[in-house]
């Protein structure tokens, strides 16, 4: 990946604006391999340690050595900081672009991906149109863990996995279309069988079941605290962080129309 295309995918994931020096710490190394790689250009590291220096050398050039290697190490920290400005003008000029609905502005001392202005009303019908958030229980979430690694299996199969009566958790998976029937299990009693959805794939953004975490991933989330799947209170934001039921014309953009960009 080059460093525009890192760049890029920062300010795109930042919910507050990002500022040069916060980019320069997280793409440091690939500014420093470009630095190296030009000719009569030093490859210092940022940051120099005061003691290595000196113990390097004899006490009377220890002074004069770590002089010189604190300016070198402000230079190459300056021409970082051009750098990364030279690329954000680059970013900048292509998304001023007409073929680009998105808009990387300065913000408070930083930058931030922004819809353009004159997009506002498709977002924001867009924003109308998304569905609404979903509220899982503790409980829900543990029983759709069960159903999402055991499928298909049966709600006594369920009940003794979880030791609790899960019929009333299985009803409201099933109305939030996250789980379905599939079949019965030939079995005595023949018993109900349920398996996942595509909902399911959706709402945690999997291409199949095969790209499910591992079971003492899901186990941590269900045993956090408060545990709770897409649960926003109020008007909930997309991806560009619109929210889906504006209480004023112009809320959720900034004094310019501009809304902002977020990364779940």
């Amino acid at each position: 990946m080059s460093l525009k295309a890192k760049i890029e995918a920062i300010i795109y994931a930042a919910e507050e604006p990002v500022t040069i020096d916060q980019i320069i710490a997280v793409v440091a190394d690939e500014i420093s391999t470009e630095h190296a790689s030009e000719p009569a250009e030093s490859s210092l590291p940022l940051e120099i340690n005061e003691s290595d220096s000196q113990a390097e050398v004899p006490a009377a050039e220890g002074d004069q050595t770590l002089a010189d290697a604190k300016q070198e190490a402000k230079e190459l920290r300056e021409r970082s900081r051009r750098r990364v400005r030279e690329v954000l003008e680059q970013l900048t000029a292509e998304y001023d672009s007409q073929d680009h609905g998105m808009e990387i502005r300065q913000v408070a001392g930083g930058y931030r991906m922004s819809t353009k202005p004159e997009h506002h009303d498709v977002v924001r019908s867009f924003a109308k149109s998304l569905k609404p958030p979903m509220r899982l229980s503790l409980q829900a979430l543990e029983t759709l863990a069960v159903v999402a690694y055991k499928q298909p299996v049966t709600a006594p199969e369920i009940s003794e996995i979880r030791g609790v009566d899960t019929s009333g958790v299985l009803g409201s998976l099933i109305s939030r279309k996250l789980i379905t029937t599939a079949g019965r299990k030939q079995v005595i009693g023949r018993p109900i069988l349920y398996k996942t959805t595509k909902d399911f794939l959706l709402r945690f953004g999997l291409k199949d079941l095969g790209e499910l975490p591992s079971i003492e991933e899901f186990e941590k989330l269900a045993a956090a605290e408060h545990s709770e799947l897409f649960v926003v209170p109020g008007p909930v934001g997309d991806a560009t962080g619109v929210p889906d039921v504006p209480t004023e014309a112009e809320e959720g953009t900034d004094a310019e129309g501009h809304y902002e960009d977020k990364a779940i």
